[in-house]
């Protein structure tokens, strides 16, 4: 078998082992007391399947591990839990760009009696969205929690992805209220403001899809911990986690209705921009209907009071400035000009 990204090995809580071979790990799986980590990174469907045949994976579970596209679940089995949760990191902004910016790593998890195979799925051009290295250090400032066994390294591991995912949200929370204070501002681009909306409601759909049924996720986790007896001194961890998980899920729908209503905004100021606008040009075509008006009466090829005289040409002259501001100020009064 090819070498996994890494391994580990505690007994009773202490480190003992790291980076040993992936063959012996189901001989430390075997042994009293013993709690065993494997990470693989973009293993190959061989290497998985190897592991899979020596640990006693369902086959379900292993396809569902490759698989290209799988949504965030939790299934039980008779010797495992497997996962797929997701970690979420937001990536910068574009100009004139309407591509999401929000990457995704899938995460698979299988959890055994004594340890826990996590399964990472990154893209090597491209800077990892998942810090391995942060479980890796919840994981030692909680160390005493590890006698538990692989509970508590699956509740380190989830801690880490939901944090992520907080930060996510409050990144496009961010984003949100920045367009807010832009639909007031005279000088915005209303294109620009649809623009980053239209993305910013596809980023929020794809976040909440693996978000949401993070809920489903520790629940099951919890029930599966109630029907085994397990100690109750994690009880309290979990129960905090899956808080978190909830405010996420309340979190992404009160986003959702607020870009709804940076949407519905958006709309009605421009309704009423062009109101405004509509009004000004009315008024401005109301003042420069008189003189079209009088000159056109006294342009008439027949005789007409002042006709061929000064007084004439001073009189619809008079008249023009006369009415002309007249209907300035009636309209200027009125906010039409």
């Amino acid at each position: 078998m090819t070498a996994p990204c890494r391994t580990r090995l505690w007994f009773d809580g202490e480190l003992k082992a790291v980076d040993f071979p992936l063959k012996a790990v189901s001989e430390h799986l075997g042994e009293d007391g013993a709690l065993v980590w494997v990470d693989l990174c973009n293993p190959d469907h061989q290497v998985l399947s190897e592991l899979a045949d020596e640990l006693g994976f369902d086959e379900h579970a292993v396809e569902d591990t490759v698989a290209n596209a799988e949504r965030t679940k939790a299934t039980r089995y008779a010797s495992h839990t497997f996962l797929t949760v997701y970690a979420t990191v937001l990536g910068p902004a574009r100009e004139n760009d309407l591509e999401s910016r929000l990457r995704l790593a899938r995460v698979s998890i299988f959890v055994l009696p004594r340890g826990i195979v996590t399964v990472r799925h990154e893209i090597a051009s491209q800077q990892p969205i998942f810090d391995i290295d942060e479980v890796v250090s919840r994981w030692e400032e909680n160390a005493d929690l590890l006698r538990l066994g692989p509970p508590a390294l699956l509740h380190g591991l989830l801690d880490v992805i939901v944090d992520g995912q907080f930060e996510t949200i409050q990144e496009l929370d961010d984003a949100i209220e920045a367009l807010e204070d832009g639909l007031f501002d005279e000088s915005s681009v209303t294109r620009t403001i649809q623009r980053n909306t239209f993305r910013l409601r596809k980023e929020l759909v794809e976040l909440r899809r693996v978000v949401l049924p993070m809920r489903e996720v520790i629940n099951t986790i919890m029930r599966r911990r109630a029907e085994r007896g397990d100690t109750v001194e994690l009880d309290s961890w979990y129960s905090d986690l899956y808080d978190h998980v909830i405010r996420a899920a309340e979190w992404t729908e009160s986003l959702r209705d607020m870009i709804a209503t940076v949407f519905e905004t958006n709309l009605s100021l421009q309704d009423a921009r062009l109101n405004t606008i509509m009004k000004k040009l009315t008024g401005w075509a109301a003042i420069i209907a008189v003189p079209t008006a009088v000159t056109g009466w006294y342009g008439m090829n027949v005789p007409y009071p002042g006709f061929q005289n000064t007084i004439g040409v001073m009189s619809s002259a008079a008249i023009i400035i006369i009415l002309s501001g007249l209907l300035y100020i009636v309209f200027k009064r009125k906010s039409w000009i």
